[in-house]
């Protein structure tokens, strides 16, 4: 297991030590920072994502308004 130490405001402190008084806060943290990572990665694969969409979207031919409506149209009956 590693050891990390980061500086935060006093208030900061406080604040933890009152809400998670007599849990593990090292696990709090630990559970807290993953919880951020998997969060940060998330956002990160949505706007590849979306950037990879927009890509794509300029590149392609623009289909009409009305020919996207005529389809779904078709589709539905």
């Amino acid at each position: 297991m590693a050891t990390v130490n980061y500086s935060v405001p006093d208030d900061v402190k406080e604040l933890f030590n009152t809400a998670f008084a007599g849990a593990n806060r090292s696990a709090v943290i630990s559970g807290l920072m993953q919880q951020a990572a998997e969060h940060e990665l998330r956002l990160k694969r949505r706007r590849e994502s979306v950037d990879t969409l927009l890509a794509e979207h300029a590149s392609a031919p623009q289909v009409p308004t009305d020919s996207v409506h005529a389809a779904r149209e078709e589709v539905r009956q």
